[in-house]
């Protein structure tokens, strides 16, 4: 009997393959059983486990081991991050009701946000961008000049999970500390990918997940400057630094630390692998026709764009179709985020890029990471035009039946 032939997987950006580095660390962390808080052996031997991984994600991220706090992933960190920080701010001055984020953040922000204005007292504040997905410096500018008094925390991505466009960071970051404003960044998309610098970037915060560079599921940590004060969500025991409570995952610690570390050692190399064929992938659906490339890869200067996201929209085609159609040919991407996957509404990304309803909902990310080869690109191009052929053809035949047959 023959084997199956493996699906082209280009949907990196929502979870990679554990990488050989991290699944070795697991397993080495799991042979002998013992609680990092226990002063026997075996508790000391997981204490030294989880501190030596959490020294080589410091290491790796710029930042001290103190400023690590692990947690279950990154939609805890975010949360941790932007109620923990407006909840202790605001215990200090009770002005401090405003949340700034931008327009384009993962729900992971979003929600929390949103949570907090309608139970926490909080006002909040969403920055605009520009069609690239490029956040507005000077808004938040404005905004602070205003009525910097009034902010509790600003919470923008580092770059974005869908369409790629990395954020001017550095800049969000000043205006925080010339305001005395906090600034935290989801930087899941980006860690392990892009240089990060926790101490140069002058970020308050910062959040990780270890499965979006080779780590296992589940796995993540807030970075957070010593100085910074977060009131925790989680109460018991007082585990990294009485901010998150609850025994740590020494397995999950130690393998999302070598894949960290696995995929800082190689970035160089395998950003420039992904980056050929990430523009290889971009020139094969655009050949389709009636293609539009999203986000900064879609811009002249496409320097401030992950390396191995393609963001595009076909012109009358329904994004959930063109998924299907290539998932039965053996090709898996994606319609955006895979935490709002199956949900029968357009990107609040695309959207705020400018993108109109049609164009939006017609739009696939394509996400690629160093495992991938040539080979995955062929089998898009073997396929994606008879794919928007029929995706095309459907969206004719659904029209038609809507207007009764009526052009």
């Amino acid at each position: 009997m023959s084997t199956p032939q493996q699906p082209a997987y280009l949907d990196n950006a929502a979870s990679t393959a554990l990488v050989a580095e991290a699944r070795a660390a697991m397993e080495s962390a799991w042979a002998r059983p013992g609680n990092s808080s226990s002063l026997h052996g075996s508790g000391r031997r997981a204490r030294r486990i989880l501190e030596e991984s959490r020294e080589s994600i410091a290491r790796d991220l710029g930042a001290r081991p103190s400023e690590v706090i692990f947690t279950s992933g990154g939609t805890e960190s975010d949360n941790l991050a932007l109620k923990g920080i407006y909840a202790a701010r605001r215990r200090e001055d009770d002005r401090r009701r405003t949340v700034v984020v931008s327009a384009v953040e993962h729900h992971a922000i979003l929600d929390p946000a949103q949570w907090l204005a309608d139970e926490a007292g909080a006002n909040l504040a969403v920055l605009p961008v520009d069609e690239n997905g490029v956040v507005s410096v000077a808004a938040l500018r404005e905004l602070l000049a205003s009525d910097a008094d009034s902010v509790a925390v600003i919470s923008v991505m580092w770059a974005n999970n869908e369409v790629g466009t990395v954020q001017p960071i550095a800049e969000v970051a000043r205006l925080g500390a010339e305001y005395g404003v906090p600034v935290h960044s989801d930087a899941i998309a980006a860690a392990g990918h892009l240089p990060i610098d926790f101490a140069e970037s002058g970020l308050s915060a910062l959040s990780i997940a270890g499965h979006k560079f080779g780590g296992p599921q589940g796995t993540g940590a807030l970075l957070l400057q010593r100085d910074v004060a977060c009131t925790p969500l989680l109460h018991g025991g007082g585990h990294e630094r009485d901010i998150r409570s609850g025994t740590q995952d020494v397995p999950a610690a130690a393998g999302m630390a070598a894949a960290l570390r696995a995929a800082v050692t190689h970035r160089d190399a395998h950003n420039a692998h992904v980056v050929a064929l990430r523009d290889r992938l971009r020139d094969v659906l655009v050949a389709v026709g009636g293609v539009q490339v999203n986000g900064a890869l879609g811009h002249p200067d496409a320097a401030d764009a992950l390396p191995g996201i393609v963001h595009v929209s076909f012109d009358g085609c329904e994004g959930d179709s063109l998924l299907m159609l290539l998932d039965a040919k053996g090709v898996e991407c994606s319609t955006g985020s895979a935490c709002t996957a199956g949900v029968a509404a357009a990107s609040h990304v695309l959207l705020a890029m400018g993108l109109d309803m049609g164009t939006a909902r017609g739009s696939l990310r394509f996400s690629l990471a160093h495992d991938n080869n040539n080979d995955d690109v062929t089998a898009v191009a073997d396929v994606i035009g008879d794919v928007v052929d029929r995706a095309r053809a459907a969206g004719l035949l659904s029209a038609g039946s809507r207007t009764g047959g009526r052009r």
